[in-house]
């Protein structure tokens, strides 16, 4: 009984190191660039009478390929229904290895709104690890978040 046990749980602990490794497969897929489509929010909701909170968003790019650099072509921002608000490049932006930088929304402008978002597109001459794109939102009273950006198609 005690080696049908062990079986058992030799069985279980492999499948999960192969779904580990698919699962890390999946997240290393190589690209030369993408469009992204990036959740924000310049307020939340609180309570029964929908008090709203405001909050400070910080649009976070972070380079994470260790040899390659990327380009960031586009970094736009849009409102809760689809209006374009902001364009916060005028020239492409080259993230070298690792590098990071960061746009922020201060929390007195609620022009987004609860819906807001952003558009990042960037580039490379060769596959390389996407960047990492998030937003973080903080708000005074302590409450804080992120959202990830995810791959869209646009037409072009």
């Amino acid at each position: 009984m005690k080696n049908m046990y062990m079986i058992i749980l030799f069985v279980i602990i492999s499948l999960h190191g192969i779904s580990s490794l698919a699962c890390a497969d999946e997240e290393s897929i190589l690209s030369k660039g993408q469009t992204l489509y990036v959740p924000a929010y310049s307020h939340i909701y609180a309570g029964n009478r929908q008090m709203e909170i405001l909050l400070t968003v910080t649009l976070s790019l972070r380079n994470t390929d260790p040899l390659s650099s990327v380009t960031i072509t586009l970094i736009d921002y849009y409102g809760t229904k689809g209006d374009f608000i902001q364009k916060f490049l005028d020239k492409p932006l080259v993230l070298r290895p690792l590098e990071s930088t960061h746009y922020i929304i201060p929390h007195k402008d609620v022009s987004g709104g609860s819906g807001a978002n952003f558009l990042v597109e960037w580039k490379s001459e060769k596959p390389v690890n996407p960047p990492l794109v998030e937003s973080i939102m903080i708000g005074t009273q302590g409450i804080s978040f992120t959202s990830r950006g995810v791959p869209i198609v646009t037409p072009h």
